[in-house]
């Protein structure tokens, strides 16, 4: 859902410069870990950041990571430089960006770890290739990932799951932690603002982490 323009975002966002990214993203390719202060620790990116709840969490939990978040929108991304500013989060970053370029801007093998959160789940048929789980995403993900690198996925669309397991099983990945009710678990977890409203209201919430497939990096 794209949210309602504001005109005062536009200046306002330069007061976290020091957490927000809003160009030049061609300039970082290979060299995202150069951004932080601890640039030796592993490199984990969440495509689609929202308001921020969860890679503020995430950052504030982890400090032996560095975190850098993708949105599209500016209203959103707004808000989740404000959180890590806020906190003073020398581990977190976000970034103005489309990622359906990701491969424009970050190198292969760069990232340890994506994070995928609550994304569109395009339910018509016809628009499947629009998934951020759809097989030509993965195969992006494997070139970007690391040996051994994982995507973590989550959402509260039990349709756009079951497709997502498939594509990961048919792409090579190995899955692990899948459950169909995160919240019933034991699981370490860091809500997002739309899973805590949704599972509030007892909507289940899918989870699964997929490692890439070590035939993918003897493509490389």
């Amino acid at each position: 859902m794209r949210l309602r323009r504001k005109p005062w975002i536009d200046q306002a966002i330069h007061d976290f410069e020091d957490t927000a990214l809003l160009d030049n993203f061609e300039t970082y390719k290979g060299k995202w870990r150069s951004l932080f202060t601890n640039p030796d620790l592993p490199l984990y990116m969440e495509l689609g950041t929202g308001k921020g709840q969860f890679i503020a969490g995430m950052a504030e939990t982890h400090p032996e990571i560095n975190f850098v978040g993708f949105e599209v929108q500016l209203g959103v991304l707004y808000y989740a430089a404000m959180k890590l500013h806020e906190q003073a989060a020398k581990n977190g970053k976000v970034a103005l960006f489309d990622i359906a370029n990701i491969e424009d801007v970050v190198a292969p093998g760069e990232v340890d770890r994506f994070y995928i959160n609550f994304c569109d789940p395009w339910p018509k048929k016809k628009h499947a290739k629009r998934r951020l789980t759809y097989h030509t995403f993965l195969a992006r993900y494997a070139r970007l990932l690391a040996k051994g690198g994982e995507v973590h996925f989550k959402t509260d669309n039990e349709g756009l799951f079951l497709f997502s397991l498939d594509e990961f099983r048919e792409a090579g990945w190995a899955l692990k932690n899948v459950t169909y009710d995160l919240h019933s678990t034991d699981t370490p977890n860091i809500e997002t603002e739309y899973e805590h409203k949704f599972s509030a209201k007892g909507q289940p919430i899918f989870r699964l982490a997929a490692v890439k497939p070590e035939e993918a990096d003897s493509h490389e």
